[in-house]
This record gives C-alpha cells, sequence and structure tokens, in this order.
C-alpha cells in the first residue's frame, strides 16, 4: 500500500481534532488523514492512495463490474484498519466522496450500498459544482500568497480520469466555472472503442481534445487567460522528470516546450515500457500520456508559454471544509453571490430590486432564526433566490415564476450543488401566485426536510418582496416582535405603508400556513 507522511497514531483532543477524507476517483481510491487545530489549521498525518479500475468500467461498459467493487471494499477495509490506528470511529471524523465514475455509473446505488454494508464508510457521489467549490478552497491559499498569480486572470485546470475542472480566478474572485467531459481515462476508453491502430492514435486524441477545447475557448477566450495552474499528479509527474530536483512542496513553472517534448515521449511508448521506465503503476500509464496531451491543448488554446504545477489536490479542499466544520466562508459566500449576479445580468434582470430583496431576505433571516430554524447555509440559498426571483421575465411577464424556476434550474451557479440549484429554483418559483401543492412534481419528488425548507423560505422571500413592492428600496430599517399571534414588522420614518400591506395580504398567506403567524406591516410608533 503506497503511503506518504504517516504519523505516529493521534487522538482528538480539546483544541485539535484528526480527521479524515476519502477520494473515490476513477483509477485510485486516496486517503489523507489530518489534524486540525481549534484555529483550522492543518497539519497532514498520513496520505494513502491504491490503484482502481472505476473508470475503466464506467467510461467502457457504464456499470461498476462486481470483480471492481469487491476490488473497492478490500482497499476500504484496509483503510479503516488505519482509521481505527488513528482513534477515528465517528461518522463526524470522515469524509468519503466519489466522482465521475461512481457518479455516472448506473449502478452506482448498489455501489454505494455495498460498500457501506461491507465497511460502514458512507459514499458521497459529488457533482461537478461541489467539486469546483472543493477545488476553489483547495487552491484559494495559493492563489492568494503566490505574488505572480493574484492579480492575474488564472485558469486553475484539472484533467481528471473522466472530467476536466476549470476555474477562471482573479484575486482569488471566481470569474468562471465549468466541468468539461475531457478525461484522460475516458479518452484511452475511446480510443479503444475506435479499435484504432497505435499509428493514429494520437491523431484521434488531438481530434477528441480540440473538440472540447473549442467548447472551452468559447466561454473563455484567450485573451481572458494570463496562467494556467494544474491540479492532480499528471503534472507533478511531467513537473519530477523536467525537473528532477523537483519537491511536491515547490510550486514550478513547467515550459510549454519541455511538456510537449515529454508528451512525446510518453505517447511513443506502449503501458509496458511506460511502467518499466518511469516506475508507475498500470492505471497511470494507461492515462498519463492523453493527460499530458490534454494539458498541452490547453496550454496553446490559451496562447500560454508554460504552466504553473502545484501541489493541491481534492483532498486538500476536503480538509479545508472539515476544518471550517462546513461553514461557508465570507469569501466563499461572496463567490456564490457574484455567479448568481452574473446570472441575473444575463436575463436582463432589475438588479437593484434583486440586490435590495436579497437584503430584506438576510435581515428576515437573521432576525427570525427562533422561528425558522434554518441551519446557517440556507441564507445562502435564500439570498440567491432573492437575487434571481424574476429573471423570469426575461422570457414572459405571464407565470414568470415558472420560467423562473426553469432558468435557475437549468443554470449553473459557482460553488451550488445540483440539490442546492433545485432548492433555489423551487423556493424562487414559489415567491409568488399558489403555494406548493401535492400536484406539483418536483416539489413531491423532494424528502420532507427539503420540502419543509423551501416552504420557510419562500415564505420569508415573499415578505421580502412585499417589502419592496414599490421597488423603490424606501423601507431600510424594521423591528420585530410577536404580539397576539402576529409577527409584527415595525417600519421608522415612513407614514404610508399601504402598498406593502396591500401585497402583504396578497402573497403572505404563505407565511402564515408555513409558520402559524399572520404578518402585519405597521408604522414605528415614536
Amino acid at each position: 500500500m503506497p503511503t506518504e507522511a504517516i504519523a505516529a497514531p493521534s487522538r482528538s483532543t480539546a483544541s485539535h481534532q484528526t480527521v479524515a477524507v476519502i477520494d473515490i476517483g476513477t483509477t485510485a481510491i486516496r486517503m489523507a488523514v489530518a489534524e486540525i487545530s481549534s484555529e483550522g489549521n492543518i497539519r497532514p498525518l498520513a496520505a494513502l492512495s491504491q490503484s482502481v479500475n472505476l473508470g475503466k468500467d464506467t467510461f467502457s461498459r457504464g456499470i461498476i463490474e462486481k470483480s471492481t467493487i469487491e476490488d473497492c471494499v478490500r482497499i476500504l477495509l484496509s483503510y479503516r484498519q488505519v482509521l481505527s490506528e488513528h482513534s477515528l470511529d465517528r461518522p463526524e471524523q470522515l469524509r468519503c466522496v466519489a466522482t465521475s465514475a461512481v457518479r455516472e455509473a448506473q449502478n452506482r446505488l448498489a455501489f454505494i450500498d455495498r460498500i457501506y454494508s461491507a465497511t460502514g464508510i458512507s459514499v458521497q457521489p459529488i457533482d461537478e459544482a461541489e467539486v469546483s467549490r472543493v477545488t476553489y478552497l483547495g487552491i484559494q491559499p495559493l492563489l492568494k500568497e503566490d505574488p505572480e498569480l493574484k492579480d492575474r486572470n488564472t485558469v486553475v485546470a484539472e484533467v481528471g480520469g473522466g472530467s476536466t475542472e476549470l476555474l477562471l480566478v482573479n484575486n482569488a474572485d471566481v470569474i468562471f466555472s465549468h466541468s468539461y467531459r475531457l478525461g484522460s481515462l475516458r479518452l484511452r476508453e475511446q480510443l479503444e472503442a475506435f479499435r484504432a491502430p497505435q499509428s493514429s492514435s494520437r491523431k484521434i486524441m488531438d481530434q477528441q481534445i480540440q473538440r472540447i477545447i473549442e467548447q472551452m475557448t468559447q466561454q473563455l477566450p484567450s485573451e481572458a487567460v494570463q496562467e494556467l495552474v494544474s491540479l492532480g499528479g499528471d503534472l507533478r509527474f511531467a513537473a519530477k522528470q523536467i525537473i528532477p530536483d523537483w519537491t511536491p512542496e515547490q510550486v514550478v513553472r513547467l515550459p510549454l516546450s519541455r511538456l510537449e517534448a515529454l508528451t512525446d515521449i510518453v505517447l511513443g511508448m506502449n503501458e509496458d515500457k511506460l511502467v518499466h521506465k518511469y516506475r508507475i503503476p498500470f492505471p497511470d500509464a494507461a492515462t498519463i500520456g492523453p493527460a499530458l496531451l490534454s494539458y498541452v491543448h490547453l496550454c496553446r488554446a490559451f496562447e500560454l508559454n508554460q504552466v504553473v504545477v502545484s501541489n493541491v489536490n481534492l483532498r486538500d479542499g476536503l480538509l479545508t471544509e472539515m476544518a471550517t466544520r462546513g461553514a461557508w466562508s465570507q469569501d466563499f459566500v461572496n463567490q456564490v453571490v457574484r455567479s448568481a449576479i452574473d446570472l441575473g445580468r444575463k436575463f436582463d434582470f432589475d438588479e437593484q430590486h434583486a440586490r435590495h430583496i436579497a437584503k430584506l431576505c438576510r435581515i428576515l433571516f437573521q432576525n427570525l432564526r427562533e422561528l425558522h430554524h434554518l441551519e446557517p447555509s440556507y441564507e445562502l440559498l435564500l439570498t440567491v433566490a432573492a437575487l434571481l426571483h424574476e429573471i423570469g421575465l426575461y422570457v414572459s411577464t405571464g407565470s414568470y415564476h415558472k420560467h423562473t424556476m426553469y432558468l435557475i434550474a437549468n443554470s449553473e451557479i459557482f460553488g451550488l450543488s445540483q440539490k442546492d440549484v433545485q432548492l433555489v429554483a423551487l423556493t424562487a418559483r414559489y415567491h409568488r401566485k399558489s403555494s406548493p401543492k401535492p400536484t406539483h412534481p418536483v416539489y413531491t419528488a423532494l424528502d420532507r426536510d427539503r420540502r419543509i425548507a423551501i416552504a420557510k423560505m419562500a415564505a420569508l422571500l415573499r415578505v421580502a418582496d412585499a417589502l419592496d413592492a414599490s421597488h423603490s428600496q424606501r423601507l431600510q430599517e424594521f423591528r420585530f416582535s410577536r404580539e397576539g399571534g402576529r409577527l409584527v414588522i415595525s417600519v421608522p420614518h415612513i407614514d404610508d405603508l399601504s402598498l406593502e400591506n396591500l401585497a402583504l395580504r396578497q402573497t403572505g398567506s404563505l407565511f402564515e400556513e408555513t409558520f402559524g403567524l399572520p404578518v402585519t406591516l405597521r408604522k414605528l410608533r415614536p
């Protein structure tokens, strides 16, 4: 079992907590064990990796073979022993995620159930948006600390086995994020499906990569990119071959010319020769060539003559999340809000009104915590729903709330998973007209907790929208109280509240249905 930096088993204390993260990828299952201080500092304790054929199964046959599942069980049982040595026996001390190879498998539920029943480890498949969010968390310190990257438009790219994640970042602000179906193992499986001879395999890979690269450059023109930072082991392998004394702790810039030369050498060798020459596992030998070729094409497409190699990986982001106990940092919240505003601008939304409704929703959320009892993370989802609640007007004024739901549900919002986006879309959909009903299939398909969360957020959004019925942002200050079975919102300095009271009467029924309290709006008495 390959391991690195194994430390003596340690136990969590009041000031330190030992945790672990497991990444079930396309070609390997990797685990990192670390100690987190009370200040949120992370000290690595152990790193483990073992090869698997998950991606080969999924990308060639659509399912994970039984033998591969049992290989994963065996590996995770061996990891469970390491977890025991570090006294990691509580569920909250471990997070296990799976990426595209599990996410795309037709039998992913059977895989997840088998792993849990055999090892007690709960596997969470994460979608592309979650991968982007975790990647951002992991790479953020490097982008802030490296003076050459800090104020430049930097593309962060990881060519994985099944997909390529791209983030365009400037001064730690996410400008763009997207996931593309460009993966080193996926490319290799396509070659095998074509039964391509060795002599033409390079040409076919070039064509397949270029097809996806053209999608990238349509969304990210070359003039928008000044630096390319690579994540993952393939470029670290390249760095070690090109600069023999390089250590992973160092950030290094590889010239494109030398990366091209190494790529030509690697692609000119079969897997047996690669394993013998470079002492790498067979699964890595199958994917290293397509991965390096993908990075070469990325550099050329963005007209860059070098690529920055970092030691950051998905596990770093996962550990950062655990260090913050799952709380969303203000930096991350700002990126999500920025992404939502960019989406709103695409649909020509009333930005001033949308920002004010979002502000009112935050005021309501924070002042009515004892009423709604929602987790803090829902404040961000409500804010995004508030920002986007009227974008359906871009399509039509009739039933625009339904158009809003469709547009949100079919858009990408940085940092929000597909499940989060669905909650946002439904919350925005119910900001007007009818309340959630059993005849609404998307709503009723959700579990009870999420249905209740949507009803609560939509009720708050309706009140916020009524408070700016004039679209003038004239209501800025509020006092909240409960009097005689009512929620009373008192407003200073405003004499005429008739328009807002009319709007509350028209839309406030959902608040009373959800919380059992009617809402009354009145002028604050001196």
